[in-house]
């Protein structure tokens, strides 16, 4: 699946999911990706419970939720792979798209970057073909 494509093409509501060592779920909403390549995204993350998650659980699942009627979307199955304090890549990237939540002050920020490990649709079991949309 090319998800540059995708998410250049669709308009909607991310949610982030995280889960701590001791079980407990969070869900935070979340800009779309930044997509890196065919299996790896990053988003720009401030030091807040999700961050926090993910230093005991590398896992997590990304929701969205496109703009329109229905429930048409995607989730990704999501594996830590690196955080980064980089305010140079966190301006270059928050350039690119709109902020959710604007902050004068990028300056604990992280880039954070994800293996994509499974990409399905928001309803259904199955895992998407590399030519579904």
């Amino acid at each position: 699946m090319d998800l540059a494509r995708y998410f250049n093409m669709h308009e909607g509501t991310g949610v982030l999911a995280t889960c701590d060592i001791h079980g407990w779920v969070d869900g935070a909403v979340y800009a779309k990706p930044h997509v890196v390549d065919s299996s790896t995204v990053a988003f720009v993350m401030k030091e807040r419970l999700s961050h926090k998650n993910l230093k005991t659980n590398l896992h997590a699942c990304y929701l969205f939720l496109e703009q329109g009627p229905g429930y048409k979307g995607l989730r990704l199955y999501l594996t830590l792979l690196r955080m980064e304090v980089n305010q140079t890549l966190v301006q270059a990237l928050r350039q690119k798209q709109p902020v959710i939540y604007p902050s004068a002050d990028d300056s604990k920020k992280f880039v954070v970057f994800f293996h994509v490990e499974q990409t399905r649709p928001l309803v259904g079991d199955h895992p998407l073909s590399p030519s579904e949309p």
